[in-house]
Parts: C-alpha cells; sequence; structure tokens
C-alpha cells in the first residue's frame, strides 16, 4: 500500500497575506487612532452628544426638574442639593446646563449636515460641469460672502421675530450664510480632481458623467469638506449660543446655554454660578469640536504628512 504525498506549500508562503493598498481614509484612520488630541475630543464629543440625546439620564442624579423652579431657593450658591447652585428664578443650574447641551449641539450637527449638503452637492457640479453652471452657481455663493455671518443671521432672525424665533429658525439663518464656503472648497477640490488620470481613463471606457461624479471624483475631492464641517460644528454652537444670548435665538422657555447665560449676566457679581457653569459647557463642548476639527485636518491634509 503505497502513501500518498501531499504537497504543501512553504510555511512563510502561508504567512503571506494580500495587504490592501494604502488610500488616504486608511492612513488618516491610522492616524487619527494615534493622535491624542483626536482621542480626547472624541471622548468629550461623545460624552456631550449623550447628554444633549438622553438629558434624563444625567439630570435624574440630583432629581430636580429643569422646569420646576422655588423663588424661594432663588439665587442660591453650591450646595448638596444644588450642585450648580440656582439661578434667580430658584431653577436649578445643573438640570439646566445638561438640557441646555440638546439645543446647542442640534443646532451645531443640523446645521453642519445641511451646509455640508447643499454647499457640497452644488460645488460638486459647478466644478464638475463648469461653463454656465459655475459661473451661476458661484456668482450666488459671492453675494452671500459679502453678507458678514453673524450680523446676516441677526438681521434674519430680527425680521422673523421673537414670536416665531426657534430651533429651526436658527439654524435656517446659519445655514443660508455658510453654505458658500463649501461650495467654494468642494469646487476646487473637483477642478483638481476632475483632471487625474484616472477620470481620464473612467471617461474613456464610457462611464457616465454621474458615475464619474459619484464613483471617481467624490471620495477624492470630499476630504477638505469633511474638514471645514467638522470646524464649522463648533461655530454653530457657539453661533446658536451668541444669538440666543442677544435675545434673537431660541426663546424662553426652550433651554439653552445662551439664554442662561443672558438672564443671569445681571446678577453675575452676587451669584456667578448660574453663568459660569453654562459658560464652561459651551467653551468645553467648542473646544471639543474644534479639537477634532484639527486632527482630521492634520490627518487628511497630505501636506502635513
Amino acid at each position: 500500500m503505497s502513501d500518498t504525498i501531499t504537497q504543501q506549500p512553504p510555511k512563510h508562503a502561508r504567512r503571506v497575506k494580500a495587504e490592501k493598498p494604502a488610500s488616504l481614509w486608511s492612513d488618516a484612520w491610522y492616524d487619527l487612532r494615534r493622535n491624542k488630541v483626536f482621542l480626547i475630543g472624541s471622548v468629550l464629543a461623545l460624552i456631550l452628544i449623550l447628554m444633549a440625546a438622553f438629558p434624563s439620564i444625567f439630570s435624574h442624579i440630583n432629581a430636580y426638574d429643569p422646569a420646576t423652579c422655588d423663588l424661594k431657593t432663588a439665587r442660591r450658591g453650591i450646595t448638596g442639593e444644588h450642585w450648580f447652585g440656582t439661578d434667580n428664578l430658584g431653577c436649578d443650574t445643573y438640570s439646566r446646563v445638561i438640557y441646555g447641551a440638546r439645543v446647542s449641539i442640534l443646532v451645531g450637527i443640523i446645521t453642519t449636515v445641511i451646509t455640508t449638503v447643499v454647499g457640497g452637492g452644488m460645488g460638486l457640479v459647478a466644478g464638475f460641469f463648469g461653463r454656465w453652471s459655475d459661473v451661476l452657481l458661484s456668482r450666488v455663493a459671492e453675494i452671500f460672502f459679502a453678507i458678514p455671518p453673524i450680523l446676516g443671521a441677526l438681521l434674519i432672525l430680527s425680521v422673523i421675530g421673537r414670536d416665531n424665533a426657534g430651533i429651526g429658525t436658527v439654524v435656517m439663518a446659519l445655514g443660508v450664510l455658510y453654505w458658500p464656503l463649501l461650495l467654494r472648497i468642494m469646487r476646487a477640490a473637483v477642478i483638481s480632481a476632475k483632471n487625474q488620470d484616472f477620470v481620464v481613463a473612467a471617461r474613456a471606457l464610457g462611464a457616465s458623467s454621474g458615475r464619474i461624479m459619484i464613483r471617481h471624483i467624490l471620495p477624492n475631492a470630499v476630504a477638505p469638506v469633511i474638514v471645514t464641517a467638522t470646524l464649522n460644528l463648533g461655530a454653530f454652537i457657539a453661533a446658536e449660543a451668541g444669538l440666543s444670548f442677544l435675545g434673537v435665538g431660541v426663546q424662553s422657555p426652550t433651554i439653552s446655554w445662551g439664554l442662561m447665560i443672558s438672564d443671569a449676566r445681571p446678577w453675575f457679581l452676587a451669584q456667578p454660578e448660574p453663568l459660569l457653569f453654562p459658560a464652561l459647557f459651551l467653551s468645553i463642548t467648542v473646544l471639543a469640536f474644534v479639537m477634532l476639527g484639527d486632527a482630521v485636518r492634520d490627518a487628511l491634509d497630505p501636506k502635513l504628512r
């Protein structure tokens, strides 16, 4: 009876695995996972987003309803019952700070999504097709660029009036004035990408314009837009607080950090806690998203490698 000998590949050959070629996104993710600024910003942003999405979990710790106020406990300092003190109406500052995160972060995220989709989409069309579409969209964007964003938002919200002011109107006012920035960035990236060899090859193989835009140009042009959108998110959160502080943003009974700062301003010297804590949380939130934006920019910008 003869033995059948099965030939086995060398051991080193079995250990060799086919590796995918490195890409901008894989390199960026590799760098981000090792970036302490990104990790710290991510942890802070995650906590704040959870606080905005599920405020009752965080506010339930001290068992105070943000809408329940008692004038007998007005303007009290930090105690075991009121961790951040109380405001001039006797409302618990801690629970109101927790619930105030929802408005600011919601405005920031929605505005970022709208400006990125609208501005990025228009920039993709203008940069890819050029000619009259580029001229038309670029001229419209330049009109909005001539308006200072905060001043323009103040004007829009003042015309709308306080009775109609809310999260939707703040998002609309900021979105109308910030989308041209994303258009310019996307347009420049698309113009640079559409002249690359892989796009010329796709055209030669008969790919349609829509397929070239979505499958070839967009993945290679979206990186600077993502960086700008991440940085804008923190700016939108700060802008919402500023507009609410000036009295043209969201209105009571909606809880907003900007409104809390505005209401606590007259009693700051006698009772600083109702102003300091919402201002501190606002600063931490903006800082967290700015840290994320800086880290993403460093990872996606080839010039910084």
